[in-house]
């Protein structure tokens, strides 16, 4: 836990005199009761937005309370406050879990222990089941309920394997999830996909919610060419790839719904074609199950499969990639880790869903959804294509510098505070 970076909470209504937000003062300091019901932070998806928008606001002046399950890796600087734990294990596997139902119930309470000691001015509450947490305890201290919205709960849950939508309970949880949407006073989402879905699917007031798209600290995630070329190659030899073979690199979840298997067929058709291609396949936690599957397919020589990488080291990582790819077939979720092979300079191919060309634009290589041969034919294009794949990346580190920073985007939900707070 880290209690040291919290401010004082006596000095909570001083006035904010210096900061602005476009043209409109920000009128005071507030303190943001955030609930995040998973491990944070645990280096990836949602956890990383949890932590990018924390680490902005905190740059504002505005004080941050995070309350979360007893796993995950403390952060310096954050103040993050932990449920309590179960004594057989606290670990909670990715997605969708029965154990979560008790690690939210903990949470639950920590969060109401955490609200009467910081009198919270909002809650901002992550995923469903924090909105769920959140919505008590706004009602308790008449304050506003903000719900950062990263996709449908029983979109997720399909995607997931945890239920399928013949099964009794799919209905109730659509109804519970259309509830909860409904009850937030306003809804963060991280794309405009997601924005249309809240409005078409779930009917809810297009005035209460407001798309703020994924960032990215360009600073952190700096362009490969400027990564020192001796840190590369003591990394590709520690990672033992041979210097002679280009890099494909894939960072984020390994999971079905990340389009893996369809990305390691791709890589058997290109290693068919050419000898000289490399995947480094980042993340957690499918690493055996996906390496068997390189084996069966007979190229277990062609593919790195490192596990876990923690945040801080993710650029440098990246900067091994000649391209970058994200098979995600999910068609509700963000995609937050385009914004990091953006920031990094590497052309990116991935399959054609709203989320991906809402982020990429023209610049995104496109294959068709859940297509292997289309998937290798895009990354065998840019692989062949050093110039047009070099200026594409070019391209790309320039969109994200205009559309997806982080210091943009908190400007956006310091407006939403403010409005929110002012009602």
């Amino acid at each position: 836990m880290v209690d040291t970076a919290r401010p004082d909470v006596a000095g909570r209504n001083a006035l904010y005199e210096t900061t602005t937000l476009g043209d409109k003062p920000v009128s005071r300091t507030l303190d943001i009761l955030k609930i995040a019901p998973t491990p944070f932070f645990s280096d990836y998806g949602c956890h990383v937005r949890i932590l990018e928008e924390t680490m902005a606001l905190l740059k504002w002046g505005i004080r941050v309370h995070i309350c979360t399950y007893r796993a995950g890796r403390d952060i310096a600087g954050i103040d993050i406050r932990r449920a309590l734990g179960m004594p057989w294990g606290n670990g909670v596997k990715v997605g969708s879990s029965k154990r979560k139902i008790i690690f939210d119930a903990w949470l639950a309470l920590r969060s109401l222990s955490v609200s009467l000691q910081v009198k919270p001015d909002i809650v901002h509450a992550h995923l469903h089941e924090g909105a769920l947490i959140g919505l008590p305890l706004s009602r308790l201290w008449r304050v506003p309920l903000i719900f950062d919205f990263q996709g449908s709960l029983t979109s997720e849950m399909l995607d997931h394997n945890f239920l399928h939508r013949a099964s009794l309970l799919y209905g109730p949880l659509r109804y519970l999830e259309t509830i909860i949407d409904h009850k937030a006073t306003a809804i963060i989402t991280s794309s405009r996909n997601a924005a249309d879905v809240l409005i078409g699917e779930f009917g809810c007031d297009p005035d209460k919610i407001f798309p703020v798209p994924d960032g990215v600290d360009p600073d952190r995630f700096r362009p490969k060419w400027e990564v020192g070329d001796e840190q590369k190659v003591a990394l590709r030899r520690e990672l033992n790839i041979p210097p002679d073979r280009k890099v494909v690199v894939f960072l984020g979840l390994l999971a079905e719904y990340q389009g893996i298997s369809y990305l390691l067929r791709a890589a058997s058709i290109i290693c068919g074609r050419r000898p000289d291609v490399h995947f480094l396949l980042m993340g957690y936690p499918g690493q055996l199950r996906y390496l068997n599957l390189a084996r069966s397919l007979g190229i277990e020589d062609h593919v790195t499969l490192p596990g876990r990488i923690c945040y801080e080291l993710a650029p440098l990582y990246l900067s091994l990639g000649d391209v970058a790819v994200s098979p995600k077939v999910s068609e509700t979720e963000g995609n937050g880790k385009l914004l990091n092979y953006m920031a990094a300079g590497l052309p990116t191919v991935t399959f054609k869903t709203p989320v991906s060309r809402e982020i990429l634009g023209d610049l995104g290589v496109y294959a068709e959804l859940g297509d292997s041969v289309d998937l290798a034919n895009c990354l065998d294009e840019l692989l062949t294509d050093e110039e047009g794949a070099t200026e594409l990346g070019r391209a790309l580190r320039g969109r994200v510098l205009k559309h997806f920073v982080w210091k943009h985007a908190v400007r956006q939900i310091l407006e939403i505070y403010e409005n929110v707070a002012n009602a």
